[in-house]
């Protein structure tokens, strides 16, 4: 008697199955790569920055709101004040982002393989199957972000009224990790207001109460603005409203930045299906077409036109394009459905396969850059050494403290406050001087060791002469200069000198010039805005 031979529905799941074990593998091996990167890489300045807010108990911050701080606090309860346990959240967040993708294109295609396209496009990715590992608010909104589209699609799937309530849990959320997840609204008001159903809901409570279910978990944020005269809503909006001359670098550097964040050849793959999801989603008034693709052509062209005349933020449009990896994964399992010619559906896999396999070889190959290999490429513009090295900072600084006498640490940037306060992890007290406006209810650090006693100034040549000691009675004598080096490369000098004759002042009034945080005339002064 001989065997049946498997049917052609059966061998297509069968390998639509194998691949998706595969697949399984591949963000296993990647996610311990990623672990180790985590735990191996000396923090950013950054990172270093928001970890000190982690150590503080207020309901948010001048800069950002407070998720990132609570990642931090959550993997560091873990793993303890080291590189993976502030970075631990981040690994985290790659895997929750993931499933949520997963998620939304088995929803939308009932198509095995969309959905190893779905969950493989991030890991080709640099900036999320490596640099997720890196903290920052942009990586806390992520899935956020994510889950707030997800509860959309369950909505869409379901018709099921209250998925509007978890939208607004998660968008609240979302706001708790930064202030950009605003630009949502426009992909929520035309998942709601284009198709069909708007009469539907709009008439319904439950968008409605979802806005107010969003405003709830955004308290924190409001209730700490309210008591500092709405301190970070006025930063932020300054910021985001500043006008400066056409450049055309601040262009090209957006598109580059696109191309290494998501990657050569899958940013194309996935503004191709993004465009098509849109098309297809406006013309059939499709809900999930239109949420998915607004939620990212719409941020990447605002962020385009910024760039006409500003920096655009490495970190700032990550929050996007995850949205975008699931549009193009659903887009392919699109285009059979729909008849497409096969050379053109043939095409589009192909090169997805190629944009994911090229894309994970590049980001190993940084893994392995930055781990394992001897060599500095880039000279002091690297951006990992541009970092890295204040391990020797901090070893001469506490030769200083001990051959002084000093008994605390003053800066007068926020990037070499939080270096030298991740590096003594609470043995000496480090205060920056300056620009208190960004501790507003920060705890004392240690008055007893500050108030009239020796201190170290520690800080970057040539913004060591910082114009701000000025305002201050200290005498300051220089002790000595250390130079950071990273693979053998100079990257910064730094100074250090003693302090005598004053004690800093840690909570000045807000028009001091060591608060650094005020608006004139209508513009924002502060000297160094905050990444």
């Amino acid at each position: 008697m001989t065997s049946a031979s498997p049917s052609p529905d059966n061998s297509h799941d069968t390998a639509a199955h194998r691949s998706l074990t595969i697949a399984i593998g591949l963000i296993a091996a990647m996610t311990a790569m990623r672990i180790v990167f985590a735990s191996l890489l000396d923090l950013r300045t950054d990172e270093a920055y928001y970890w000190t807010w982690s150590k503080e108990h207020v309901l948010s911050f001048l800069d950002h709101p407070p998720m990132i701080a609570w990642f931090i606090r959550f993997g560091t309860a873990i793993f303890g004040d080291t590189n993976l346990g502030v970075r631990f959240a981040g690994i985290v967040a790659m895997a929750a982002t993931q499933m949520l993708l997963a998620d939304i294109v088995r929803r939308t295609t009932h198509d095995v393989r969309a959905v190893v396209v779905a969950i493989l496009m991030p890991e080709a990715a640099l900036y999320y199957g490596l640099l997720m590992a890196k903290v920052a608010p942009d990586v806390a909104l992520i899935p956020f972000a994510v889950a707030m589209v997800w509860a959309l699609v369950r909505l869409a799937e379901s018709g099921d009224g209250r998925w509007w309530i978890a939208t607004g849990v998660f968008a609240g959320l979302a706001l708790l990790a930064k202030l950009t997840a605003i630009m949502l609204l426009p992909a929520v008001a035309a998942f709601l207001l284009v198709p069909d159903w708007r009469a539907r809901w709009l008439v319904s409570p439950h968008p409605y109460l979802a806005v107010l279910v969003a405003a709830l978990v955004f308290a924190p944020v409001l209730i700490w603005n309210a008591q500092h005269d709405w301190a970070s809503f006025r930063f932020q909006f300054v910021r985001a409203s500043a006008t400066r001359e056409l450049s055309l670098r601040t262009v090209g550097d957006y598109v580059g930045l696109q191309f290494g964040q998501v990657g050569f050849v899958l940013l194309p793959v996935v503004l191709a299906g993004l465009v098509l999801t849109a098309w297809r989603g406006y013309r059939n008034r499709d809900p999930v077409g239109i949420l998915l693709s607004t939620a990212v052509l719409v941020p990447f062209l605002y962020f385009f036109w910024r760039s006409l005349s500003l920096r655009v933020g490495d970190t700032w449009p990550m929050f996007m394009w995850p949205i975008g990896f699931a549009a193009a994964a659903i887009h392919l399992a699109m285009l059979r459905r729909e008849g497409a010619p096969e050379r053109r559906i043939r095409s589009a896999h192909q090169w997805t396969v190629i944009a994911i396999a090229s894309g994970m070889g590049f980001v190993v190959l940084v893994f392995f850059y930055y781990v394992a290999a001897p060599w500095n490429l880039l000279g002091r513009t690297d951006p990992i050494g541009a970092e890295a090295g204040f391990a020797a900072v901090a070893a001469r600084a506490a030769e200083q403290l001990e051959k002084t006498g000093a008994s605390w640490i003053a800066t007068t940037d926020y990037r070499t406050y939080a270096e030298m306060r991740w590096s003594f992890n609470g043995r000496v007290p480090v205060v920056q001087i300056n620009e208190r406006g960004r501790f507003m209810g920060f705890a004392d650090p240690g008055s007893e060791k500050i108030t009239g006693h020796t201190g170290l100034y520690v800080a970057r040549v040539p913004d060591n002469a910082n114009p701000v000691w000025a305002e201050t009675g200290a005498v300051r004598q220089p002790l000595e200069r250390v130079d950071r080096v990273w693979r053998g490369v100079v990257m910064d000098t730094y100074s250090l000198e003693k302090i005598t004759g004053w004690t800093p002042e840690l909570s000045p009034a807000p028009d001091s010039p060591l608060f650094r945080w005020r608006v004139l005339a209508g513009r924002l002064h502060f000297t160094n805005p905050p990444a």
